[in-house]
């Protein structure tokens, strides 16, 4: 059956797919974005398009590609890390874009490579016309892990030409159904490791049982969550409240001897309004006590920098036209984005693209190939709006 995408729409996916680029908080595991990056910045070069390069660690950058110069305009923000996969539990190859039934499968389908490619089928009809605002295209490193270059971006001056940080609207392409999302939840990573005193079972004062510990330290998380979850709660999220999910444990090595070590790693989802450090100083002052009357050290670390909420105001122009153009109501969602560093920089800001959430970061990962069409239209109007000649009118 032939394709309905077009040839060079399917060859841009399929060569992002094809490079592999997983970012991860687990260093076996995390690798560099480079080589996408220097893919993007050919593409968008030939294009016409301004091309910036802003280096970071490990083999990682991110690209700011700009048509036309000037404050003002639009920004179209993605991310070009994947998370980890796993090859035997896909019924097709991760690393190629497979259609199948109207969908296109593959690594970064949905979460979120396609995107880049979607925004250069919107853009092509409209390159030889007068770019009155900026277009700028934004493609970050890490967004699955440390979120290092979301927060590299406050680095760009407009002394190089870049302008990122007065353009009027960013909108990131994260998969939301093409529903536009003007709010989410934050996110925090935390472990916490206990160190006790480990000892033959038989007799228990021999040792400090760092699991024992780890027991009522869970219990405590539990009790604040409940706590929380009494005391902040907002109807326009489909979860109401705050979230602390316990993710995964390790601990001891023998059932006949005093656990010595346990790490415990969860996750905290505040809303907006809440803020990651209090809720930090909050947990390390209720968990210290704890970890003193079982005689074990506790140390308490974030796994990454964490995510602040965000919110951005529904009647916004930027959110209306999202919303006219979708034919969708913007709605809030638990799940945290780069949204809260664009936002942070002055720009109106929408999270809003192809793909479901609910197929990202997992085996057979795709998107609706209807979808992407309606996309594409999407962009280009938001184009046409933003950054051309017949703006005002548009």
């Amino acid at each position: 059956m032939a394709s309905s995408l077009s040839p060079s729409l399917q060859q841009r996916i399929n060569s992002l797919i094809s490079i592999a680029s997983v970012s991860s908080v687990s260093p076996q595991w995390d690798m560099g974005n480079r080589p996408v990056i220097d893919l993007l910045a050919a593409w968008f070069s030939e294009l016409g398009f301004n091309i910036h390069i802003q280096d970071l660690s490990n083999n990682k950058a991110n690209l700011i590609a700009c048509k036309g110069s000037g404050p003002g305009g639009l920004v179209l923000s993605g991310h070009s890390d994947t998370v980890p996969f796993d090859e035997a539990r896909w019924a097709s190859n991760p690393l190629a874009a497979t259609e199948k039934n109207g969908r296109l499968y593959g690594l970064g389908t949905a979460d979120m490579k396609s995107f880049f490619a979607l925004i250069i089928e919107a853009v092509m009809p409209l390159l030889e016309q007068d770019f009155q605002q900026p277009l700028i295209i934004l493609a970050t490193a890490d967004e699955e892990s440390s979120m290092s270059g979301a927060k590299a971006l406050s680095q760009i001056s407009s002394a190089e030409g870049i302008y990122l940080g007065q353009a009027k609207a960013a909108i990131i392409g994260e998969p939301t159904g093409l529903k536009p999302i003007y709010m989410h939840k934050s996110i925090m990573m935390n472990a916490l490791e206990v160190t006790g005193q480990s000892g033959h079972s038989s007799d228990p004062s021999l040792g400090h049982s760092a699991l024992e510990a780890m027991h009522d330290l869970i219990t405590e998380l539990k009790s604040y969550r409940d706590e929380v979850q009494e005391q902040h709660s907002m109807s326009e999220f489909k979860v109401q409240v705050p979230t602390l999910n316990l993710g995964c444990i390790h601990g001891g090595d023998n059932p006949n001897r005093i656990c010595n070590a346990c790490e415990l790693h969860f996750d905290f989802r505040g809303l907006p309004g809440m803020n990651n450090a209090a809720v930090r100083e909050q947990l390390q002052a209720r968990l210290q006590p704890i970890a003193d009357q079982h005689q074990v050290e506790l140390n308490f670390r974030s796994l990454f920098g964490g995510v602040d909420a965000f919110a951005e105001d529904k009647t916004s122009e930027l959110i209306q036209i999202a919303e006219r153009l979708s034919g969708s109501d913007s709605e809030a969602v638990a799940f945290a984005t780069e949204a809260p560093f664009l936002k942070a920089m002055g720009m109106e800001t929408v999270v809003f693209g192809p793909g479901s959430i609910d197929q990202a970061h997992q085996p057979d990962e795709f998107i609706d190939i209807k979808q992407m069409h309606n996309s594409v239209k999407i962009l280009r109007q938001f184009i046409q709006h933003y950054c051309l000649k017949s703006a005002a009118s548009a």
